[in-house]
């Protein structure tokens, strides 16, 4: 089975994500080793916080020329929260911050009348087929908490959308590209099996 490798750039707790990809018999790592994140088959960019909080640490770090190269040259790559945010250009988020650009499109503010972050359990449609899905129902619920949402220039990378206030993209993907705004980790035996997915596709064909 690939190994995965969960970059550590110094933002938030990352143990429960290997954890929960571990409990599905993957073999993850939580690194800020450089031949580690070299060396891996699959890497997870995760993110807590702020986007451009995350975005700095990542820079700092060298690490964005890391997933920028590693992504060009193919290897699978899921953005989790933030993390799927700074997929994209840009974020409004305390004013203006660039992100990696791996995906067109912009992270904007919650508009609505419903209380912000949105915080818990909310379903997730399917929008089209996608090995990410494999075996996991239309409309299966995911963990949330988030006050930024991403605004893809195409709806071609949108492979599942939810409701809060509006429509917002909760899961893209662009052929090895791949990113989720909920926290799989914390959304039981779907979140698992999006992980088991992701660390066991084949992505040539997506």
């Amino acid at each position: 089975m690939p190994r995965v490798a969960i970059i550590d750039y110094g933002v938030g707790n990352l143990r429960s994500v290997e954890k929960a990809f571990v409990a599905t018999g993957c073999d993850a790592v939580v690194s800020s080793d450089r031949e580690v994140l070299e060396q891996a088959e699959r890497l997870v960019l995760p993110g807590v916080g702020a986007f451009a909080t995350c975005m700095s640490e990542l820079s700092k770090r060298g690490f964005d020329e890391l997933v920028l190269r590693r992504a060009a040259e193919g290897t699978p790559l899921l953005g989790v929260c933030v993390g799927m945010q700074m997929l994209f250009e840009e974020s409004e988020e305390f004013g203006h911050a660039r992100g990696l650009a791996l995906l067109r499109g912009r992270v904007r503010a919650f508009k609505t009348d419903l209380p912000v972050p949105h915080v818990g359990w909310n379903l997730v449609r399917h929008k089209r087929p996608h090995v990410l899905f494999e075996g996991i129902d239309d409309r299966s619920f995911f963990y949330f908490v988030h006050s930024f949402f991403c605004q893809p220039e195409s709806a071609d990378v949108v492979i599942g959308e939810t409701d809060y206030g509006s429509t917002f993209a909760s899961i893209v993907a662009h052929q090895n590209i791949c990113g989720v705004q909920f926290h799989p980790e914390k959304s039981q035996r779907d979140g698992l099996k999006l992980l088991k997915n992701f660390a066991e596709a084949d992505f040539t064909g997506s």
